[in-house]
């Protein structure tokens, strides 16, 4: 309309520079069949109501009936060849995602010959030695060979649970069951099944006066025990964990800090990454508590960030809205 209503001033070869570009913007939103129609039919409008004589398909000169065949191919060809720049840039990001899938896959193996085998070596080793040579030993080297056995089991466990929970994430079959839960008691349960050795000090102080919180208890739980054994790992004997629960605005603000090392800035965003081990943190893990944490908090359509915590060392705030109720309301109910 616009050229049609400035044709007195910009001509008809102009016009047709002007419908060639919508053309070329149309082949890079649309496939090959509308882009085609697109330019055929844009040659009839041109040809109608720009090539004199105007309001008729008749083209009076030969120089006009070249450039009208040419119009088309050129329009037709610019179609082709945008949409196979489309398809090349298609190819492109399916090969880098399937090398970053390798890539994933690379680290997960050496994750698995790393992470699954020493707890399976540890366990066939110490079953070995009680069986070759189980009437020989002491009862307090039977014990240590057991207690061996035994932390080997509980880390193994972990190993394959990291793994089946962030299966579940890949899969995008999480579907959180929420239900009326008392966050001071998960938290308080999650503590004291910890299999972690009692070298931190763990601070608590539960909020008497906390709603119950309607939520998925299993992954807050799991969420929990992944941000307490990350900050196990991530800090050295010695150092106070503390964990807060809150009520904000319809939400649970959940935070876990320490007063270790803290995890440097630039570290921040990718702690929550698949496989990712902060620079400075004791070998060991699997790299995927964190990763596993942020997906189960996102499912429930929450949010997880890390911080600085004052005067040192790492925080994590854990927000999940929620609808809240008090006990005495449920009863009521």
């Amino acid at each position: 309309m616009v050229c049609f209503l400035a044709e007195g001033v910009i001509g008809y070869r102009v016009a047709a520079l002007v419908l060639l570009m919508a053309v070329s913007l149309l082949a890079m939103l649309f496939e090959i069949g509308p882009v085609v129609l697109a330019s055929a039919l844009s040659a009839v409008v041109w040809n109608f109501f720009f090539i004199p004589p105007v309001f008729t398909f008749h083209i009076g000169s030969a120089e006009d009936l070249l450039m009208f065949l040419l119009y088309f191919v050129i329009a037709l060809v610019n179609a082709v060849l945008t949409l196979k720049i489309r398809k090349a840039e298609r190819i492109a990001r399916d090969r880098e995602e399937k090398e970053k899938s390798i890539k994933l896959y690379n680290t997960l193996l050496s994750s698995l010959s790393h992470e699954l085998r020493t707890p399976i070596a540890t366990i066939m080793g110490a079953v070995d030695a009680l069986e070759e040579d189980g009437n020989k030993l002491s009862m307090e080297h039977r014990r240590e060979l057991l207690r061996e056995v035994g932390s080997a089991s509980v880390r193994l466990d972990r190993q394959v649970g990291d793994l089946l929970n962030m299966g579940r994430l890949e899969s995008g079959m999480l579907e959180p069951k929420r239900d009326w839960c008392d966050v001071n008691e998960i938290i308080g349960h999650v503590v004291r099944s910890m299999n972690e050795p009692s070298t931190h000090s763990i601070d608590l102080a539960p909020d008497g006066a906390l709603p119950l919180f309607k939520v998925d208890g299993g992954l807050l739980a799991q969420v929990v025990y992944n941000l307490l054994r990350n900050a196990v790992q991530y800090t050295p004997a010695g150092s106070l964990i503390t964990i807060r629960a809150r009520c904000v605005d319809d939400a649970l603000v959940l935070t876990v800090a320490d007063d270790g090392p803290g995890i440097p800035e630039e570290e921040r965003q990718r702690v929550f990454d698949k496989f990712y081990r902060a620079r400075h943190v004791r070998s060991g893990g699997s790299g995927l508590g964190l990763s596993i944490v942020k997906g189960f908090v996102e499912a429930q359509g929450g949010s997880v960030i890390l911080g600085a915590n004052s005067p040192k060392g790492a925080i994590f705030t854990v927000m999940i809205p929620a609808e809240t109720s008090f006990l005495s309301n449920l009863k009521n109910e």
